[in-house]
């Protein structure tokens, strides 16, 4: 399984703004897709006011590439936020199961 870790920067003053969008609609979105075993969002925190992410667990890569494409590498962002976001990042990792 590949475990994905996305995590946006968004613009001072969006926060409200992205906060909506990600409540409802990346939550839901990421927790309705093929391949996703599971899907743990994570808001801000006081020390990180500006920053939300997800990790995610998939599969395998081909599910994973089936939702990114195969750029899946590169950590693209849905149209509707990319006047919200200031920067995002994205990495992949190779489950450990314990």
């Amino acid at each position: 399984m590949i475990m994905r870790v996305f995590q946006v920067v968004i613009r001072p003053g969006k926060e409200a703004e992205f906060s909506k969008f990600f409540h409802e609609t990346a939550i839901p979105l990421m927790k309705g897709t093929a391949g996703i075993v599971s899907v743990l969002p994570g808001a801000p925190r006081a020390e990180t006011p500006r920053e939300f992410s997800f990790v995610m667990v998939w599969n395998d890569l081909a599910s994973l590439k089936a939702f990114a494409g195969e750029d899946y590498t590169s950590p693209h962002i849905d149209p509707a936020e990319a006047e919200l976001v200031e920067s995002r990042t994205i990495r992949h990792y190779d489950l450990v199961e314990t």
